[in-house]
């Protein structure tokens, strides 16, 4: 009897044609696609732009919710997640046994910040004898870049990539030592953000990038002037100290 394989699959950051080939190969050969959420209601972003690369009409679709929170330091709470990523881990166990061969699709690429990690170490667990493939992404990082102009390192120039939501001392150190820095998860903390860097006189040496690759895709050179309500979660902050930007 063959072995189950799971792929996981980096899509991209909102543009079906940036789909891989081998990512599309894979989602062709499948039988199963498990589709992540992060709300139990509501479309799923990352379904919709696989089925704007391949005909998912004849598959077998399994969504699996995720917490939009990964890990805590209340352990009460902590045990509550930890059972929330068991739940999820055993669908795709379920879907593996039933169908072999299935897809684990995850916006950009699978190995930066990717929803998928926090069960791994389950299914390996409790299937070793599965094969898990990852197909590499295009990631939000890289796509922000291209669609801004600008290059993210250059001879030997160094490049950080964070959590906005570092601690002020801990980021301000980062901007002051890296040549390029990516925020990621800025919208919660945007205000935070923008006084730090008009703080260090690098607010004209960043770019914020929203819905990278989406039919609303918005780049902003003047973070002074972006409203609450242009802010979200597909969005970042690119700080470039060793030469002016440009679009």
């Amino acid at each position: 009897m063959s072995r189950a394989h799971l792929y996981v699959i980096g899509i991209g950051p909102g543009d079906p044609e940036l789909l891989t080939l081998k990512a599309v190969r894979a989602l062709k050969e499948v039988r199963c696609v498990i589709v992540p959420k992060g709300q139990q209601e509501g479309a799923s972003l990352a379904l919709t732009i696989a089925q704007g690369a391949v005909d998912l009409s004849n598959k077998t679709i399994v969504e699996v919710h995720f917490p939009m929170v990964k890990t805590t330091a209340d352990t009460t709470k902590q045990a509550e997640l930890d059972t929330k990523w068991k739940a999820a881990a055993e669908i795709i166990l379920d879907v593996l046994k039933a169908y072999k061969t299935a897809a684990f699709i995850t916006l950009g690429d699978p190995s930066i910040y990717s929803t998928y990690y926090y069960v791994h170490p389950i299914l390996k667990d409790r299937l070793p004898e599965a094969e898990i493939s990852f197909v590499p992404g295009i990631s939000s990082i890289n796509a922000s870049a291209c669609c801004a102009s600008i290059p993210l390192t250059l001879g030997n120039e160094r490049l950080a990539v964070l959590p906005a939501t570092y601690e002020d001392e801990g980021l301000e150190a980062i901007l002051r030592d890296f040549d390029t820095v990516i925020l990621m998860k800025v919208h919660k903390v945007f205000d935070r953000i923008v006084a730090i860097l008009e703080r260090l006189g690098l607010l004209n040496q960043a770019i914020y990038i929203s819905h990278v690759g989406m039919k609303d895709q918005r780049i902003y050179q003047d973070l002074r002037g972006i409203a609450e309500t242009e802010r979200d979660y597909f969005s970042l902050i690119i700080v470039k100290k060793t030469r002016p930007l440009s679009l």
